[in-house]
């Protein structure tokens, strides 16, 4: 999975094939707010099928999650 992300357009992509698209629609920040500083953050969810209204089990710890990479590019500057 990965996301092109120009200031045009995201790009969203799964196994190859794009898979959405969102336009800017060039109206401000309050419909596209990724002109802004942004953080990538990797969220582990906890939980499983209770859908939140138990908890969690604490017997499942500790568990470990691996992640093997992250990648982020930039795209070089066009030259004139």
């Amino acid at each position: 999975m990965w996301l092109e992300w120009s200031p045009q357009r995201l790009d969203f992509f799964v196994d190859d094939q794009k898979y959405f698209t969102l336009e800017n629609d060039g109206t401000g920040v309050d419909s596209w707010p990724f002109d802004a500083p942004q953080y990538l953050i990797l969220n582990l969810a906890i939980g499983g099928a209770w859908g939140g209204q138990r908890g969690v089990d604490d017997g499942i710890f500790p568990q470990r999650l691996t992640v093997d990479f992250v990648r982020v590019y930039q795209r070089a500057a066009a030259r004139e």
